[in-house]
C-alpha cells in the first residue's frame, strides 16, 4: 500500500524532526547521478527521529533504504519504494581524548569520508591516509570496510552505534562486526549512527605528506573527477578486477552514456544522462567477456537497489 503525502505528514507529525520530501529524484543524491524517484525522502536531524521512524515503518510494513553519501550504490530507474533515509545531517567529528601516542574520535555516520581524512591530516592523526580520494560517508565506509593502500576502516574502528530495523540501538565492538574484504557483518537493514575510532598521533607534516601522495597517485590511476560509484566489482581471489577487465579488452566499452573508464577499468563512468538499465547492461557485458576470456566470475561490489520501470 502506498500512502498519500498528507497521510505521511500526519504520521510523522510530532515524532520526526527533519526534512520531508516526496518523489525526490535519486539521481540528485547519488555519485552516479542515476536513479528514479524515492516515494518518500527523509533527512532526520537527530537519533530519536530515526528510532520513531523505524518503529512506525515496521508497524506499517513500509520498506526503507538508508543512504549515506550516495556512492557505491546504483538506484534503478524506477526509483525507490517506501522511504529513503538520508543521514547527511549526522555530520559531527569530535576528539574524545588525546594521549601522547593515540587519539580517540567520535564520528557520526553522515560525515563525508574525505572530511574525516582531512580532519586527521590537519590534526596529525595517522591511520586512514590511504582512504584519501574515496567518496561516500563514514557509515557506508564502515559497512563496506572501505580500504586502500593498506588502510582499512576496521583497523581504526573501536566501536559503532547501530540501530536495527525495529528501532533498537546498541553499541558493538569492532571485533564483533565480522569484517572482511570490503564487507562487514552489519545487516543491510541496520543503520550505523556513529563510531568511535582510534588513530595514532604523528607529525602533522608527515601525515599530510602521505595523504597528499596517496591522493596524487589515485588521481593518476582512478577517474576521481568523473561521475562514478567507485569500484564496480570485487577483486576475485586476489586478482585485481580492473586488470582482468582491461586485459579482456573492455576499456572504453560503452552502453548508452555509461562507459568503462579508460583510466581504471573497474570504474564505470556516467558521461551524461546515463541510466541504471545502461549501467546494468554494461556490467553484464563486462562480466560475460571476463568469464569467456579467463573463466572467472566477477562479483559486484556496487550495491543495486530500487525497482524496475514498469512496462
Amino acid at each position: 500500500m502506498r500512502y498519500s503525502e498528507q497521510e505521511w505528514l500526519d504520521t510523522l507529525k510530532g515524532i520526526f524532526q527533519g526534512e520531508v520530501g516526496f518523489d525526490i529524484p535519486m539521481k540528485e543524491h547519488t555519485g552516479l547521478a542515476i536513479g528514479g524517484p524515492a516515494d518518500v525522502f527523509l533527512r532526520p536531524e537527530e537519533p530519536l527521529s530515526i528510532r520513531n521512524l523505524m518503529v512506525t515503518l515496521k508497524k506499517k510494513g513500509v520498506p526503507f533504504f538508508t543512504l549515506g553519501g550516495g556512492t557505491n550504490v546504483l538506484i534503478r530507474d524506477g526509483g525507490m519504494e517506501g522511504v529513503v533515509l538520508s543521514l547527511k545531517e549526522f555530520g559531527r567529528v569530535e576528539v574524545l581524548k588525546e594521549g601522547d601516542t593515540c587519539a580517540e574520535l567520535f564520528v557520526e555516520a553522515g560525515v563525508p569520508l574525505q572530511k574525516l581524512v582531512n580532519f586527521c591530516k590537519e590534526h596529525g592523526y595517522s591511520g586512514i591516509e590511504g582512504l584519501t580520494g574515496i567518496p561516500g560517508s563514514v557509515g557506508g565506509a564502515i559497512c563496506g570496510n572501505a580500504g586502500s593502500y593498506g588502510c582499512e576502516m576496521k583497523d581504526v574502528l573501536v566501536s559503532a552505534a547501530i540501530m536495527d530495523a525495529a528501532g533498537r540501538l546498541d553499541r558493538f565492538k569492532a571485533e564483533g562486526l565480522e569484517f572482511g574484504y570490503r564487507k562487514s557483518g552489519i545487516a543491510q537493514a541496520d543503520i550505523v549512527l556513529s563510531a568511535n575510532m582510534k588513530l595514532r598521533r604523528d607529525d602533522k607534516e608527515d601525515v599530510a605528506g602521505r595523504t597528499e601522495r596517496f591522493f596524487f597517485e589515485k588521481k593518476q590511476t582512478q577517474p576521481i573527477s568523473d561521475r562514478s560509484a567507485g569500484c564496480v566489482f570485487r577483486n576475485p581471489g586476489g586478482s585485481p578486477a580492473g586488470r582482468l577487465i582491461d586485459e579482456a579488452g573492455c576499456k572504453g566499452m560503452r552502453v548508452g552514456a555509461i562507459e568503462v573508464s579508460g583510466v581504471h577499468a573497474n570504474f564505470f563512468v556516467n558521461k551524461g544522462g546515463g541510466t541504471a538499465s545502461e549501467y546494468l547492461e554494461l556490467m553484464d557485458r563486462v562480466s560475460e567477456t571476463v568469464q569467456k576470456k579467463f573463466g572467472i566470475s566477477l562479483e559486484p561490489e556496487i550495491r543495486v537497489a530500487g525497482r524496475e520501470i514498469k512496462g
